[in-house]
């Protein structure tokens, strides 16, 4: 199956031939301060010699399983019931319709499940590791009620600290002190081969522990969508539904991923499964935890992978780096004297495989951060500044770069991304609608992929221009969509 056709197929739930369980959702938190032993890593890498045959792992995972939970998740529905015990039967046992304005009927709120998966505590003061999706329901909104039960039977109401759907990782809380928490392990230092273990609580049967190998690291599948930032590790030990959120630990009982995905014929485990690497989600989680969002790096170019005949023309030795396709006017890049062609070598010091781990270790960074970029322009090596822009805020005007225009369209930023993804022209300046819900009432004349130029005769080229150029009533929107140029109507209340 190639790449475009899994992205094809993977849905939000169990369907068809793939079964992938993501969602999406949005949290904030209170600024908190963290001391630097809050979720420490331990840099030791494994000996991974040939010794004596091993016959039991039981005291490595005997520590570790403690500190993975169950958690079951609570969504409040609203809806009405009559007051007349006759009527009500009569609903609930032959399905004879209520009817919601009869003066006889209440509003009801019920609490019912909304899901199950497991976390990871990290901290002893109850900071827990989970899944966004765990923490979601089906429409990707988050849970109304979030529980945990520790190890000894002992359950607790978490509190949801915050979570980010571009990576699928969550953070909850319960308050609770002296807990046993993971030892995390430097991702890092993985290798295909590495026995793993994964524990979780799958198909809610209880604490489950399954063995198996690292398959793969760095897979980038597709999953989160198009601004997911995926490099997940990939394992044969089983993972069912309700292992989202456990724990992937090493031969040595230390946590080196966050269990998050399969794919499978059957809804069941066939041996391919997909981890987080705790390196990735230790970084998101520090962010929730301090700020209650996660803010990125961003640079403004478009990247591209160096094949073996382009590193050929370019008189490259390997095919590590980035070349890039596209540089974005007013953005970072562009003001370092970045330029089409370039190959980016090194961000930092930390060499840069290919455009997709380029994109990964930008976004590691927080905006402002000034960066040293090691590239080749025309064979000869050169060392740029670059000060990091606000992957969300593009441009500093303080809206999001994705943005609500109108009720249901939601509009972003041009980057040199965008541009090579949707294939706009260079010399084009304006915003694009980046996703229009079913429901809004503009959902016939906008469509993802739009570019929205002008506003009712004024030039945009932010969300905040968009907002600032629309008025009540009808307004007129110059477009580029597929090749084409044209004007539609859109009316607004």
């Amino acid at each position: 199956m190639t790449k475009s056709s899994l992205k094809r197929l993977i849905p939000s739930t169990l369907i068809g031939l793939l079964a992938v369980t993501l969602s999406i959702g949005t949290a904030t938190a209170d600024s908190v301060n963290l001391t630097p032993d809050h979720f420490p890593i331990d840099p030791t890498d494994m000996d991974r010699s040939l010794q004596s045959p091993v016959t039991s792992y039981a005291e490595p995972l005997e520590r570790v399983q403690e500190s993975v939970v169950a958690v079951y998740t609570l969504k409040k529905v609203s809806g009405r019931r009559s007051i007349d015990p006759r009527e009500e039967m009569l609903r609930r046992f032959f399905g004879v319709p209520l009817d919601p304005n009869s003066p006889g009927t209440q509003e009801e709120e019920q609490t019912l499940p909304a899901g199950q998966g497991s976390g990871v505590i990290i901290s002893t003061d109850g900071y827990i590791l989970t899944n966004n999706h765990v923490i979601s329901d089906r429409s990707g909104k988050t849970v109304d009620e979030v529980w945990v039960t520790l190890n000894d039977g002992e359950e607790y109401q978490a509190e949801i600290i915050g979570h980010d759907e571009r990576t699928d990782v969550a953070v909850i809380k319960i308050d609770v002190e002296n807990l046993p928490a993971a030892v995390l392990a430097d991702s890092d230092n993985l290798k295909i081969g590495d026995v793993v273990f994964a524990i979780g609580n799958p198909m809610g049967v209880g604490k489950t522990i399954t063995m198996g190998i690292v398959s793969a690291t760095g897979r980038d599948l597709g999953i989160l969508g198009n601004q997911g930032y995926e490099s997940f590790i990939q394992t044969d030990a089983a993972i069912n539904m309700g292992n989202s959120g456990g724990a992937l630990v090493d031969a040595w009982g230390r946590l080196v991923g966050i269990n998050t995905a399969i794919i499978s014929r059957s809804g069941g485990n066939i041996g391919i499964g997909f981890a987080v690497p705790i390196k990735m989600a230790r970084s998101i989680a520090i962010s929730l935890v301090t700020t209650g969002e996660v803010r990125r790096g961003l640079l403004g170019i478009s990247p591209g992978r160096i094949d073996s005949a382009l590193a050929e023309s370019f008189g490259l030795p390997t095919t590590e780096g980035a070349i890039v396709n596209q540089v974005t006017e007013d953005l970072p890049a562009s003001k370092a004297g970045v330029e089409v062609g370039d190959i980016i070598l090194q961000i930092n010091g930390q060499r840069i495989k290919d455009a997709d781990h380029l994109r990964l270790v930008v976004a590691g960074y927080q905006p402002g951060t000034e960066v040293e970029l090691s590239i080749l322009r025309d064979g000869e090596a050169m060392t740029l500044t670059v000060t990091l822009a606000d992957f969300d805020d593009p441009y500093g005007t303080g809206i999001s770069g994705v943005s609500e225009i109108l009720p249901g369209v939601d509009a972003e930023v041009l980057t040199g991304e965008i541009r090579n993804e949707f294939g706009i022209p260079d010399n084009l300046t304006g915003v694009l609608v980046s996703n229009v819900r079913n429901d809004s009432p503009h959902s016939r004349v906008l469509a993802r992929g739009v570019v929205i130029l002008r506003v009712n005769g004024q030039d945009v080229t932010s969300v905040n221009d968009v907002r600032s150029a629309l008025k009540p009533g009808i307004n007129r929107l110059y477009v580029f969509h597929r090749g084409n140029f044209g004007f539609i109507a859109v009316r607004l209340q």
